[in-house]
């Protein structure tokens, strides 16, 4: 096994089991008014427990304060629990989790960068509708495809992916650079020992930075914005852990397809090889649903 692919297997077994250190980690990156209102948040319909921010999110996810706010509440406008045009009161929320004003602020005004909420003089805070929302944040990704929104989230996903990446290998053929030729090889290597190995985890790992790569050396900057879109797929097409549920022979032997396309200069090829890969990639046989009826 080579030296890479031994980092990089170890590197995920200590993310899994938490004992990562952020060096690490950083390597292989895939991955703080009255309650009766009218029109408040309804905070007492959501779950308890988010009443405190919770420190295991916290240690799991890296996040300070002010980021597991974003979280909570990033979810509970997605799901639905904090609707369109509900006022949010930094006093009540402040309560309400136990945090202080200025966490409050910070984690708003996240909020309103990502399209989520609006902050006006004299109108105060309030949730924006769905069609405000920046649903290319991968944040926003993540929260819709473990919310109610589950289904659409990662059909529409899929459909993103089949017109990224396929494009992107038959450009990527154009622009030979060693250097990223041979890392796509190592990540290739690298997923054939974790498969070996029963390793999903850094398996995963391993495919988010392979598609990465490819997006990155097609040459195309438009492209290259979007690779966070294809990770924040990965991540959440399997589930809360892994970004392909269950690797197989017949997904690896086509990444090794594309890595040879790209080696040879055959766009054509590599762009074959991508739409294979898809098609039997098992998040997009569970995710792609029948052709919906007119």
């Amino acid at each position: 096994m080579s030296t890479l692919a031994h980092t990089m297997m170890t590197a995920a077994r200590s993310a899994d089991s938490g004992l990562a250190n952020s060096g690490g980690l950083d390597r292989y990156p895939y991955a703080e008014a009255s309650a009766d209102r009218v029109g408040a948040p309804a905070w007492e319909g959501t779950d308890p427990e988010l009443g405190r921010v919770s420190r295991r999110a916290a240690g799991s996810r890296g996040r300070g304060l002010h980021g597991q706010l974003v979280q909570q509440l990033g979810q509970m406008i997605v799901s639905g629990d904090l609707g369109a045009d509900r006022p949010l009161v930094p006093e009540e929320i402040g309560q309400r989790f136990e945090v202080s004003r200025t966490v409050v602020r910070e984690s708003l005004r996240v909020l309103e960068a990502k399209g989520l909420v609006s902050a006006r003089p004299n109108v105060g805070t309030r949730v924006r509708p769905v069609s405000d929302w920046n649903l290319l944040d991968p944040d926003i990704i993540e929260w819709r495809a473990f919310g109610p929104q589950r289904d659409d989230q990662r059909r529409e996903l899929s459909e993103l992916r089949w017109t990224i990446e396929p494009l992107a290998a038959r450009l990527a053929a154009g622009h030979g650079r060693e250097d990223v030729q041979q890392r796509l090889s190592d990540m290739v290597e690298i997923m054939g020992h974790a498969m070996g190995q029963g390793d999903a985890l850094t398996f995963a790992r391993a495919d988010a930075e392979f598609h990465s790569l490819l997006i990155q050396v097609a040459g195309n900057r438009m492209l290259e914005h979007l690779s966070g879109i294809v990770s924040a797929a990965l991540h959440v097409s399997g589930g809360p852990v892994t970004g392909c549920e269950r690797p197989n022979e017949a997904s690896l032997a086509h990444h090794g397809r594309i890595v040879d396309a790209l080696a040879d200069g055959d766009g054509a090829a590599a762009e074959a090889a991508m739409r294979q890969l898809l098609t039997v990639h098992p998040e997009v046989e569970r995710v792609v649903p029948a052709p919906r009826e007119h």
